[in-house]
């Protein structure tokens, strides 16, 4: 998630089990945004229908073998009366939307938060309800390995890194790297802590978001999986 020879999926152990709520209308609301995991694997589509081209497919579960989410954004109901979920999409490119059935999701959970990461003025900013609860400084990726822009989410959470490099405490997120692409797992951008604070904030890293460990401490107490993450 930092490093191109480092492997999250090796250094650390997942949090305790994701909770998964009860299922929930999909409405619109200021502030509100839906999650939900996926059962089974899937294809995901262009548009909500079996014949649509595959944009990605989906598994179960996570590199670092969390339960597998997405974000819903909205659905619709096919001519044969099969529901569909528009939901975003941890794949390259980033900010890839797609269609998947609704019986491949389970329950869907809310969250009434938004973690905005501002690469110009290194800062990494929570909303809850749309009132700013949290403001840490960051470090962000150099130039030549740029943290991605976009809308993502926050994915899982990890922590018992046997490397202090992490720091205590992980979350990883939706985006990927669209230039260290040999990353194990993939290159998905993780936000995590250091063992290098007085390098904050600053442009120093891999691509990954990283945090003094109180900050990615404090931060962790206030941040559900499922956030939307805006990165700009």
């Amino acid at each position: 998630m930092a490093s191109p020879s480092a492997s999250p999926a090796l250094a650390a152990s997942p949090a305790p089990a994701l909770r998964i709520g009860q299922p929930v209308r999909l409405r619109a609301a200021r502030y509100l945004t839906h999650w939900a995991p996926v059962v089974r694997s899937v294809a995901a589509r262009s548009a909500p229908t079996v014949t649509a081209p595959t944009v990605a497919r989906l598994t179960t579960q996570t590199p670092e073998q969390t339960a597998n989410l997405v974000l819903a954004l909205g659905r619709t109901t096919d001519a044969k009366g099969r529901v569909w979920t528009r939901v975003r999409l941890p794949v390259l490119p980033n900010n890839t939307i797609g269609w998947v059935p609704r019986a491949a999701l389970g329950g869907l959970s809310a969250v009434r938060t938004r973690l905005v990461v501002d690469l110009e003025r290194l800062t990494a900013t929570l909303y809850r309800g749309g009132r700013r609860v949290f403001r840490a400084p960051v470090g962000v990726g150099r130039s030549q390995w740029p943290t991605p822009r976009g809308e993502f989410y926050i994915r899982n959470r990890l922590s018992s890194y046997r490397s202090p490099f992490y720091g205590p405490i992980a979350f990883g997120t939706s985006a990927r790297s669209a230039v260290l692409t040999d990353w194990p797992a993939g290159g998905f951008v993780g936000i995590h802590g250091t063992n290098r604070p007085e390098l904050l904030p600053g442009r120093v890293s891999h691509g990954c978001i990283r945090m003094r460990n109180p900050d990615i401490l404090r931060l962790a107490r206030q941040l559900p999986i499922g956030t939307p993450l805006t990165i700009r």
